[in-house]
């Protein structure tokens, strides 16, 4: 067992001893590792240290390799144009004319973008490039705008006659499609032209002037003819000869330039851009509108000279200057203030026309030597009506309405102050466009106070001219109904002045008063004393017994009193009739009156006869007339 042991110790022991031997060939390995990786490491470090400046310049050549590729694409490009410049430059100097307007375009967009290459390289080098192109790129534009001209000169050479046009309802010309797309591709490359090189955004391009130019020359030849003729038309054939409505050329002077202007816009509009539009039509159309401004200067000055009778011609030419204003500016956004501006001084001519025609008709009644001995109407009340009359020509009509807005714009009684109303500026007040029922009513007070002005001064140079109430009131009554039947006949002047009524009415009466009061002569003898408290009084009505007992009962110095009644009676009266019968009277003012007359002196006669008939007994020596004679003399006055 102790052998067994030893042998086994002896085993373990050797065993133990081997671990060892290879522990220490280990650590012998382990160090020659550490050794072989400290002199790995000494010699990375070698290695990086000599790597990193190879790293760093490599890296930089890279960068430098891709800024040289980079020049020469720069260079590639600047060449690009260079190679370009013979085959440009032949088709810009060859002109527009010898190709498609849109190929040279090209060639100058071409042109543009390359000489914009050229001026960013900022290359010394690349300046006669430069030069070049820029005089090329002018000459380009010039010659764009040569075609832009004689293509608006071709489509402009045929003017208009605006009469033929009006007067058949024929829409007027504009620029062919084709010119117009000839024209909007010019004006495009010019305005993008010109809106690269300039820092003003409303600076006007080269083709707006060009347009305005010639197409205002255009509207200018096509006007000339009817603003001759509309200074033409106004000249006065007799003095004293009032206007007639519509007998002026301003009417197819004003619808023409509404025509020319709206066509001309409707050609703008397809070659210029929106905001374009109103500028542009204002600039093509000045032209004109100071011609037409002229024109209404030169009309103004012959309404001026002849306002009694031709102010109405200047409420025709408010009325249709107006409504040729409101029509171009709700379609085109322009041209009111230019039209309100050229119409202004005969709208302030006619606005003090009202208070001269009141004037001119006081004056005509106060300069009156004489009037008529027949109570005869004066011709003056014939030619105020007739003026009132002439001015519901130009009330409220479509298609002028000038009187409405002058009306408006002086206000209610207005027309009685020289400066009433008047505005500072050349456009009118908002009221001025309040034409419908304030115009109508406006008017038909002005009427009334014409017709006032007119009665009273007819009355009281009566007063002073004619002799006795009863002519005054025939010749008062004459004229009333004069103005009276103007009215009534009238279809346009009836409605306006249904209003005055109770005012003629009033009128009327007032001559009917002061003619009666020569009647109160012969009703003062038809008056007797009667004394109520005596008692067996007889009844009048009773016949020629009753008459018989009445004269019977009255004393010798009643009965002369009766006597001398019955003939201051007939000599008044027959004096009354003739003097009726001989006044020239309007056939319904002698029935009125008539009317009248049989109204207060048959019932008075009537009582009076059935009492005191008997005075002379049926001879006829007092009493001229029995109730049916006297009936029939008072009907034979209406």
């Amino acid at each position: 067992m102790v052998a067994m042991r030893k042998g086994a110790f002896a085993e373990e022991s050797a065993e133990v001893e081997v671990l060892f031997a290879n522990m220490e060939k280990m650590k012998s390995l382990t160090k020659k590792i550490q050794g072989s990786m400290n002199r790995l490491e000494t010699s990375g470090k070698t290695v990086e240290d000599a790597v990193r400046p190879i790293y760093g310049n490599t890296a930089k050549l890279q960068t430098t390799n891709t800024n040289i590729d980079k020049i020469i694409d720069a260079i590639d490009r600047l060449r690009a144009p260079l190679d370009q410049t013979d085959r440009e430059e032949r088709i810009i100097k060859a002109g527009p004319r010898k190709g498609e307007v849109r190929d040279y375009i090209s060639a100058l967009d071409r042109l543009t973008v390359a000489l914009s290459d050229l001026k960013r390289s900022n290359l010394r080098s690349n300046q006669d490039a430069i030069n070049k192109y820029s005089a090329l790129t002018r000459q380009g534009a010039k010659n764009l705008e040569d075609v832009f001209r004689d293509e608006l000169r071709q489509a402009s050479a045929r003017t208009v006659d605006g009469l033929e046009y009006v007067v058949k309802n024929n829409p007027f010309p504009i620029i062919s499609q084709e010119t117009q797309s000839t024209l909007r591709i010019i004006n495009q490359h010019i305005s993008n032209s010109v809106a690269q090189t300039s820092q003003s955004d409303g600076r006007e391009t080269p083709t707006q002037r060009i347009y305005a130019e010639i197409r205002g020359e255009y509207l200018v030849n096509s006007l000339r003819t009817l603003a001759a003729a509309t200074i033409s038309t106004a000249r006065k054939v007799q003095a004293d000869a009032i206007y007639k409505r519509k007998s002026n050329g301003i009417e197819t002077y004003t619808k023409a330039i509404e025509g020319l202007f709206l066509a001309e816009y409707e050609s703008i509009c397809p070659i210029f851009a929106r905001n374009e539009w109103g500028a542009l039509c204002a600039a093509t159309c000045q032209a004109s509108l100071r011609e037409f401004e002229k024109t209404l200067r030169e009309l103004n000055q012959h309404i001026i000279r002849n306002l009694l009778t031709d102010c109405f011609l200047g409420y025709e030419v408010v009325g249709f200057v107006s409504k040729l204003s409101i029509t171009l500016e709700s379609k085109t956004g322009e041209l009111k203030r230019p039209i309100y501006d050229a119409v202004k001084p005969i709208r302030e001519t006619s606005k003090a026309s009202l208070g001269k025609l009141l004037d001119d008709t006081r004056t005509r009644v106060q300069t009156l030597v004489a009037l008529p001995m027949d109570g005869a109407p004066v011709p003056v009340t014939r030619d105020t009506m007739t003026r009132l009359q002439a001015m519901t020509d130009y009330l409220d009509l479509p298609e002028s309405d000038g009187l409405s807005s002058i009306l408006t714009s002086l206000g209610s009684g207005g027309w009685n102050a020289a400066t009433a109303n008047t505005s500072s500026s050349s456009l009118p007040t908002m009221k001025s466009f309040d034409v419908g029922a304030d115009g109508r009513k406006l008017f038909m007070e002005y009427a009334s106070d014409t017709i006032d002005t007119l009665l009273q001064n007819l009355e009281g140079k009566a007063k002073m001219l004619l002799k006795g109430k009863n002519l005054q009131g025939v010749f008062i009554a004459n004229n009333v109904c004069i103005i009276n039947e103007t009215i009534q006949s009238s279809t346009l002047l009836r409605p306006h002045l249904q209003g005055l009524t109770g005012k003629l009415q009033s009128w009327s009466k007032r001559g009917t008063a002061m003619y009666l009061d020569a009647w109160r002569e012969p009703s003062g003898h038809l008056l007797d004393v009667q004394y109520t408290n005596r008692s067996g009084r007889p009844h009048s009505g009773g016949g020629a017994t009753e008459s018989a007992a009445i004269v019977k009962g009255l004393s010798s110095k009643d009965k002369d009193a009766i006597k001398e009644k019955f003939k201051s009676f007939n000599a008044s009266f027959d004096d009354l009739v003739s003097r009726h019968k001989s006044y020239n009277m309007e056939k319904e003012v002698r029935q009125q009156l008539g009317r009248e007359v049989q109204t207060i002196i048959e019932p008075l006669y009537g009582r009076f006869w059935d009492r005191y008939h008997e005075i002379d007994k049926g001879k006829g020596k007092y009493v001229k007339y029995d109730k049916s004679q006297l009936g029939a003399t008072l009907a034979s006055l209406a």
